[in-house]
């Protein structure tokens, strides 16, 4: 004889419940009386019954539930709100009881009603304002609900995003991760959402910029023309979110191709990189316009100057001092420490002519347009598939007076000049350079090339022989990489087995090794 529905229910036996319910559907009308017998168990059991039910246990059942929201017993009103929520949309006349409860004293029971509400409601200003209020709750769990219920509300909800933009800064990570994925589930679906996620980009939270970041790309194309717009912000934050939104999305017409690389130019270098790694990712299209950028005047900001300026200023005045108080040391002292910065000052002069970056920070701000031009050769060496026309220019700049962009301009051609008989020769030419990072990185480059740079064998043999230990070391490993293992190549490396630099022994033995192994 099977037991009553009575003592499963008391014995909590849902899996049985929930059996005859699939059977015999009528059953539902059982459990909803059921909600109403005295003994707590049953009473509990049967309000979980029907919440596990869903859809399926109808509107009786809601408006059954929705009585014992304020049922006595804090669990039962807890089990209510829950279930309501597990019911779906179909218990939408619940709302109102269950905005009753978000004061409760019980955390469990305010966590069950954010929750359910945001299964339950649609973007209606009511269920905003409870599941905002539930945001600044002191319980991080319930914010963390809150949160995660107002992402389910869905783009209608776009008004919210800036109270989930706070919420982002929560002390707590699990309310910060839930407020992150609730800007995506609203932002992403609806271009309502543009403008306010626009003026989140300015935020001081880098977690914020990156969501918002994230959720415009998601937005994609609707959202462009506001950050092209943005691109002229006064604020750098701004400009420099946008700009990586716009490589996130892979714009690649001609207006935001233009507008992007004028912010190459940028006085703050940290736009200026995001701008440089956006037309990277933007890929070929973006490559005439990283030219023009090199091409174009670039003025370095005044305020890197300034610390300069301050440094001299500082030295008259100490000089003055020091003749109107001859008694006072400190003074002296003063002096000897700017003979000492005089010295650095001399030495980065000559840096400076022989076109190698300055090495004192305060005279950095010298090297900037040349880093520009680094920062923009390295960009089209980022770029996949790369053109002739990108190929041309950088063989251009092996012929630039400075040494770094000399440099650069030999190892972009590492990255983007495989196939190119042009940049082959220019490369086997970088070998002779004056200076000894170019040489390096010139056969670091060839040997990049692989295979493909075998007619540059010869001039790299020739290269062994070196003064500097480290072109040695390159030219050695990148003999090993071309996999040219003809007797001159070998007799070669093994003379360089006995190199006076141990890592350039260490590199002929591999390349030999290479060698026999292909053989």
């Amino acid at each position: 004889m099977s037991a009553s529905l009575e003592k499963l229910l008391r014995d909590a036996r849902i899996d049985l419940v929930l059996g005859r319910i699939e059977k015999d559907p009528s059953i539902i009308n059982d459990v909803i009386a059921q909600v109403d017998n005295e003994i707590r168990s049953i009473r509990f059991n049967s309000i979980y019954v029907l919440g596990e039910l869903g859809e399926k246990a109808g509107k009786q059942a809601v408006s059954k539930i929705s009585s014992y929201l304020n049922d006595d017993d804090w669990s039962v009103r807890r089990e209510a709100a829950r279930s309501l929520g597990k019911i779906g949309p179909m218990a939408a006349e619940s709302i109102p009881s269950l905005a009753n409860l978000i004061n409760e004293q019980e955390v469990s029971i305010r966590s069950a009603v954010v929750n359910s509400l945001g299964r339950i409601c649609v973007a209606t200003q009511d269920c905003i304002d409870i599941l905002k209020k539930g945001l600044k709750d002191k319980d991080p769990n319930v914010r963390a609900e809150s949160a995660e219920a107002l992402g389910l509300l869905g783009p209608e909800a776009y008004e919210v995003i800036t109270d989930l933009t706070k919420s982002m800064r929560d002390p707590n990570w699990t309310v910060r991760t839930a407020s992150a994925e609730a800007i995506s589930g609203i932002g992403k679906n609806t271009i309502k959402a543009i403008p306010t996620l626009i003026n989140a980009l300015n935020d001081d939270d880098w977690r914020v910029r990156n969501r918002v970041i994230y959720t415009l790309a998601e937005i994609g194309e609707p959202a462009v023309p506001d950050l092209l717009a943005s691109l002229y912000h006064k604020d750098p934050i701004v400009r420099k979110s946008a700009t990586e939104t716009l490589g996130e999305i892979g714009v690649s017409t001609s207006e935001a191709l233009v507008k992007i690389s004028f912010l190459l130019n940028d006085k703050v270098e940290a736009v200026r990189g995001i701008a440089a790694d956006s037309l990277r990712s933007i890929g070929g299209p973006a490559i005439p316009f990283l030219i023009k950028a090199y091409e174009r005047k670039f003025t370095p900001p005044f305020v890197s100057i300034l610390p300069l300026i301050a440094i001299y200023l500082a030295f008259i005045l100490n000089l003055i001092a020091s003749f109107l108080f001859p008694a006072i040391l400190i003074f002296l002292y003063i002096n000897y420490a700017y003979i000492i910065y005089g010295i650095i000052a001399i030495y980065d002069v000559i840096r400076f002519i022989q076109g190698d970056y300055l090495w004192f920070r305060f005279h950095r701000f010298l090297n900037l347009k040349n880093r520009q031009k680094v920062l923009l050769l390295a960009s089209i060496g980022g770029i996949e598939g790369t053109n002739q026309e990108a190929i041309r220019f950088v063989i251009e700049q092996l012929n630039n007076k400075k040494n770094y962009v000399r440099m650069e301009a030999a190892r972009t051609l590492g990255k983007i000049g495989l196939n190119s008989k042009e940049a082959l020769i220019a490369l086997q030419d970088a070998l002779n350079d004056s200076n000894e990072d170019v040489r390096r990185e010139a056969a670091l480059s060839l040997g990049k090339l692989g295979s493909f740079a075998r007619e540059a064998v010869p001039s790299l043999i020739r290269t062994l022989n070196d003064k500097d230990k480290d072109v040695r070391w390159r030219v050695t490993e990148a003999l090993g990489k071309i996999k040219m293992g003809s007797e001159e190549v070998i007799s070669a490396l093994h003379g360089m087995i006995h190199d006076e630099c141990d890592y350039v022994c260490e590199a002929a033995d591999l390349a030999i090794d290479n060698l026999k192994e292909k053989s």
